[in-house]
């Protein structure tokens, strides 16, 4: 069997030894680099930071690296990035780093972090937010909240918050224990509100109130204060187009930044801070309030006033109701007396008439009676009391009596 051929072989620290001072020699000087810090690993015992830095593409990761920044730099470095961007240095955002490329045997390849340049981080947040504008724009939909039509009274509100934010908790206060007693009705659908997670959680949220739309007036956004880093997730296009595309009206209360962010833009109302947010509501209700009160006291003063014009018309209409009673009363008075003394006259002459009539008759009443007529030479034949009027009448076995004025005689039926 033949020997192996002589091979060279090398231990594994010489290998990293001969890469470590190769790439000493290659890379002596310091260099600007731009990168995304995914995640920055601060350590508060040490205080220094081991960045994971990335790069994307298309949302995919297309390079990654680790760095190192030590406490003397990490310091002055994030104070730099509170006075321009009054946010700290933090995972998610662009950068532009001085950095020098370093090889530990143990450790392997990394970037040591000599300077940041937050001016650029502040510059590449613009390029987002004037390209996310120049899209919608594009597509015609960075006016589409605005064009709806904004409840006369939002009352039933869905909310975008995290429960222990001090700008949710600020808003429920104000609404809550407003001075007039509006009653708004609200529910909290919680989400993270920065970072790179918060556009997607944003968006399912807003997903989830659509599917319960006609339980809700108007959708409210609400986070506290921020820089313009921790508002950058506000630029991006996802979460814009989901806030211009919504069918109820979006209102924004996302903190204290003094650039409107495009989310804030779209969205159909947006106020600087959730305080703010709040008077704007009850302002609402109070606008439409305040004319209902005032047309409720003019209603009440009108028809005060006209109850005081009817009962003045009241009265005067009893008034001269009484006198032309009255008036009529004396009218019918009068003409009673005249008619009562008219038939008292009336009937003083009828009575008179009908006295002398009376007698008149009274005189051919006697004139006629069988005493006065037996005067003048008549006389009545009676036959058992029966007056005789015809000789048919007459029985010729029983008496007759025959009375004179003067007496009766009586007599027997010969022939």
């Amino acid at each position: 069997m033949e020997e192996p051929l002589q091979r060279k072989i090398f231990s594994l620290s010489q290998v990293a030894t001969s890469i470590q001072k190769t790439l000493a020699a290659r890379y002596q000087s310091a260099y600007w680099v731009k990168a995304e810090i995914n995640k920055l690993n601060h350590y508060s015992h040490s205080g220094h930071c081991y960045p994971d830095l990335v790069e994307k593409k298309e949302g995919k990761v297309i390079a990654e690296m680790r760095s190192i920044l030590w406490k003397s730099d990490f310091y002055i470095i994030n104070q730099r990035f509170l006075d321009t961007l009054q946010e700290p240095l933090k995972d998610g955002i662009m950068v532009l780093m001085l950095v020098n490329i370093a090889f530990d045997p143990v450790y392997g390849i990394s970037l040591r972090i000599l300077d940041i340049d937050p001016s650029f981080s502040l510059g590449e947040l613009a390029k987002e937010k004037q390209a996310s504008i120049a899209r919608l724009q594009k597509e015609n939909i960075f006016n589409a909240n605005k064009a709806l039509v904004f409840p006369v009274l939002p009352k039933r509100l869905a909310i975008i918050s995290v429960e222990t934010s001090k700008g949710y908790a600020d808003f429920v206060k104000i609404i809550d224990n407003n001075p007039y007693a509006y009653k708004f009705e609200y529910r909290l659908f919680p989400a993270l509100l920065q970072g790179d997670k918060a556009v997607q959680s944003i968006v399912d949220q807003l997903k989830s109130i659509e599917k319960v739309l006609d339980q809700f007036d108007a959708v409210a956004i609400i986070r506290g204060g921020g820089g313009e880093i921790g508002l950058a997730c506000y630029n991006h296009y996802e979460l814009a187009k989901a806030i211009a595309t919504f069918p109820l009206p979006v209102l924004t209360g996302i903190g204290h930044s003094t650039n409107e962010t495009v989310s804030e833009m779209v969205a159909f109302k947006n106020a600087i801070t959730p305080s703010e947010l709040a008077d704007m509501l009850i302002q609402r209700f109070h606008e439409f309030a305040v004319p209902v009160v005032e047309a409720e006291e003019y209603l009440k003063t009108g028809i005060i006033n006209l109850l005081k014009e009817k009962n003045t018309e009241l009265d005067l209409l009893v008034r001269q109701f009484q006198l032309t009673s009255q008036h009529l009363i004396r009218l019918e008075n009068t003409a009673l007396s005249t008619f009562s003394a008219s038939l008292r006259l009336l009937a003083k002459q009828h009575i008179s008439t009908a006295g002398k009539t009376l007698d008149s008759t009274e005189v051919q009443v006697k004139l006629l009676s069988p005493e006065n007529v037996l005067k003048r030479g008549f006389s009545l034949t009676y036959q058992n009391g029966i007056i005789i009027k015809n000789l048919s009448e007459l029985d010729r076995t029983v008496t007759l009596t025959t009375k004179l004025h003067d007496g009766e005689v009586e007599s027997t039926i010969i022939s």
